[in-house]
Parts: structure tokens; C-alpha cells; sequence
């Protein structure tokens, strides 16, 4: 009995969680997020959001959504991914307030910006 109504409650908290996703969509651009894992899309040769603002201690995880593959290069390398190919990721904690641009090494015209503080 007590397993029945914990799925119950379970179910009920994913179904408000995806109806709260479908009213308060994240909105284009740029983006401000809390601390913990934060997703950058790689999609049709853009990083979307292109600005992504985060507090320190943020995960951001980029996903190559793309038929080819892309990096992810910082401009100061303090971070570079391997080459992601469809669906991989690669993420990196930002731990301290600055501006980190980065860039995809194999479309140095595809850029991006994190903006942590």
C-alpha cells in the first residue's frame, strides 16, 4: 500500500514538474540559471543560448544535437572538449565570476559566451 501511493505521488510531482516546463519555457538569448548542471545546445552551427549567465559553482554541459561533429574551446584554453559527435556532451563547473568566450575548434565562427557572477 505505502509503494502505491509513494508512485502516486511520484507521478503526480514529474506531471507538475512537466506542466510547470511547458508554462515557464526558458526564453531565447541570453539565459540566467542556478547553480547545478546547465545545458548549451550545439544545433545547426549556433550555441543556444549564444550568452548563458550562471552563479559560480554552475555546471554547464553542452550537447552536440548536430549531424557533424563540433568542440568546445575556451579562448583563454582553459577548457577544450574532444571532437562530440550527435547527442555527446561535455561539461565543465565554473568556479569562479568572470567572462569565459569560447568557440568550436573545428568552426572557429561558431562562439559562444558563459558569464559567471
Amino acid at each position: 500500500m505505502k509503494r502505491k501511493v509513494l508512485l502516486a505521488v511520484l507521478t503526480l510531482l514529474l506531471s507538475i514538474a512537466d506542466v510547470v516546463s511547458l508554462v515557464y519555457p526558458q526564453r531565447a538569448g541570453a539565459q540566467e540559471s542556478k547553480p547545478g548542471a546547465i545545458e548549451v545546445k550545439v544545433d545547426n552551427f549556433t550555441f543556444n543560448p549564444q550568452t548563458l549567465t550562471v552563479p559560480p559553482n554552475s555546471t554547464v554541459t553542452w550537447t552536440n544535437k548536430d549531424d557533424i561533429p563540433h568542440t568546445i574551446v575556451s579562448q583563454n584554453g582553459l577548457f577544450k572538449s574532444k571532437a562530440l559527435d550527435t547527442d555527446q556532451g561535455y561539461s565543465y563547473t565554473f568556479t569562479k565570476a568572470g567572462t569565459y568566450e569560447y568557440f568550436c575548434g573545428l568552426h572557429p565562427k561558431m562562439v559562444g559566451k558563459i558569464v559567471v557572477q
